[in-house]
């Protein structure tokens, strides 16, 4: 072979390998935005699939073990579904009553949800600085909607 096509050939290689890691890196780019209604109703489809949903915090539910950096909790949305939420990572810090959680990870057995990555959003943040401005159909809306639907 000539060396023009052995370096043609080399660069070809090189450039499939760096767009494949690059899409093997970014899970969050090839995943789906569920509600947590449509989730729990198909979640037998979605085992394999980086799942995005977001439900409103249950407090009582939430099991801290520090020794094994695992967090347990439920969510919920405003139909009356709940899931179980199984998080490997230090808990947010603003994780109390009625704070909308987002995670980010994959349903595991019924009604269970993986996360690889829990943040949270007050609804004040988007309400206004005085909670006596909170509207709590606007929170609820919330929650019906994909994460990145406005």
């Amino acid at each position: 072979m000539k060396k023009n096509t052995l370096v043609m050939l080399g660069g070809f290689i090189i450039a499939g390998a760096i767009v494949f890691l690059l899409m093997a890196a970014t899970p969050g780019s090839s995943g789906v935005e569920l509600t947590l209604k449509e989730l729990l109703a198909t979640q037998d489809q979605h085992k394999d699939d980086f799942v995005t949903v977001e439900g409103l915090l249950i407090e009582k539910t939430i099991k801290w073990n520090p020794d094994k950096i695992q967090l347990k909790f439920d969510v919920k949305d405003n139909h009356g579904n709940v899931m179980h939420v199984i998080y490997h990572g230090t808990k947010p810090d603003n994780f109390s009553e009625g704070v909308i959680t987002i995670l980010q990870g994959a349903p595991t057995k019924r009604n269970t949800f993986d996360a690889e990555s829990v943040k949270t959003r007050c609804p004040s943040k988007y309400e206004g600085k005085d909670m006596k401005n909170y509207d709590p159909e606007k929170h609820k809306q919330l929650l019906d909607k994909p994460v990145n639907e406005k």
